[in-house]
């Protein structure tokens, strides 16, 4: 194993960046640039490199932020993050599990890029507030009262999870045998009356525009896709960011990857990505750390 410290450390300055962007494409970037930088500094004279590093990745993902914004003002439809595939270590570690759901990563987009920096750095990673300070350019009182505002924005949007996996891929499964017969209630039995289902498809592929919300109209939509579909459907549990989720294929050919929030032995929540740039993760386990 490498002895250098941008070795040692990338899967967490990956995981940083991923959070604060929502998008893998994005992260690898970062990171990308981050170790070019790192490359042209004198590392002796660096006596943190962990600390180092992450504040140099924190800068070059605010900067990508601004560049974000720009782009998903002209996206079509629903902008959500892109899923990852994750390993058994990720669910296990129940912290680093929520704060990589779709459920808290479309959260953390309603934050200003300061404030989503700051939250992340903070409460992910338990980065001192001195050393955030000096990654977001404010004083550490700033950043006392940033986090502040962002844990009470995020508290009040985020929701509330269920961390028993098993009752999670239970639920999944479920879900899984009663879309794969068209049992519409099936369907609804597993979803809560209030549900809501997000389509991304970016105005590449078919999806729905708007949020559908409510278990009989979301599990008449999925019944009805896939009646109409073109092709051989198959659909997968998957871990996806941290939980079970659903991988869908249309003959052979991944098109969509499924999130679920699950509370109560039902689904609140369901996230599909459809994008195909946005599907490329899904294929090779992300290396995510904390």
């Amino acid at each position: 194993m490498s002895d250098d410290p941008f070795v040692t450390h990338r899967r967490l300055l990956f995981t940083v960046a991923y959070e604060m962007l929502g998008s893998a494409a994005d992260a690898e970037d970062v990171v990308q640039e981050s170790w070019l930088r790192w490359a042209g500094v004198d590392q002796d004279d660096v006596r943190d490199p962990r600390s180092y590093l992450v504040r140099v990745v924190t800068r070059q993902a605010l900067n990508r932020m601004r560049t974000q914004s720009r782009r998903r003002e002209d996206y079509v439809g629903e902008w959500l993050p892109e899923p990852l595939l994750t390993s058994p270590d990720v669910a296990d570690d129940v912290e680093l599990a929520e704060s990589v759901s779709l459920a808290m990563l479309t959260v953390l987009e309603t934050l200003r890029p300061a404030e989503r920096a700051v939250f992340v750095l903070r409460e992910v990673f338990d980065v001192p507030y001195e050393e955030i300070a000096q990654a977001v350019d404010r004083s550490p009182a700033a950043v006392r009262q940033i986090a502040h505002r962002a844990r009470e924005h995020v508290a009040a949007r985020r929701p509330r999870v269920d961390v028993d996996r098993a009752e999670q891929r239970r639920v999944v499964d479920r879900f899984l045998a009663a879309l794969s017969t068209g049992d519409v209630q099936g369907l609804m039995d597993v979803l809560a009356p209030d549900v809501v289902l997000v389509s991304d498809g970016g105005g590449v592929v078919q999806a729905a525009r708007h949020p559908i919300v409510g278990a009989d109209r979301i599990a008449r939509y999925l019944v009805g896709g896939i009646g109409k579909a073109r092709g051989v459907i198959s659909a997968t549990s998957a871990p996806l960011n941290g939980a079970p989720g659903i991988r869908v294929e249309v003959d052979g050919v991944l098109a969509t990857a499924v999130c679920v929030v699950v509370v109560d032995g039902r689904i609140t929540q369901l996230f599909g990505i459809a994008n195909p740039a946005k599907l490329a993760h899904v294929d090779e386990e992300a290396r995510l750390a904390r």
